[in-house]
């Protein structure tokens, strides 16, 4: 669980990411899952757009997603969110 602190750091140092993941009409498969669980090793801290051909409820989505990959949620800005999910690099020293 990350603290207030932290998830303002790490919401800052996310300010100019770009997504790396986008969720489309198909919403949530396990081929997605798979995909952003790749990022989340490969980067710790990543973008989701939620394209607006998904009519699925973005709160659920998101929910889903941090659920899914044991992720922690940093923040969700109109169809974009951040997530976050530490690995054994420790890359944001937290």
């Amino acid at each position: 669980m990350l603290t207030g602190k932290q998830r303002a750091a790490l919401k800052q140092e996310a300010h100019d990411f770009k997504p790396v993941i986008n969720i489309g009409k198909n919403s949530i498969t396990d081929e997605l899952i798979e995909a952003i669980d790749e990022a989340l090793e490969a980067r710790e801290l990543i973008k989701i757009k939620i394209l607006s051909n998904n009519l699925d409820d973005q709160e659920e989505i998101v929910n889903d997603v941090i659920e899914r990959l044991d992720a922690e949620f940093i923040s969700h800005l109109g169809s974009i969110f951040t997530i976050y999910r530490k690995n054994e690099e420790n890359k944001y020293g937290l």
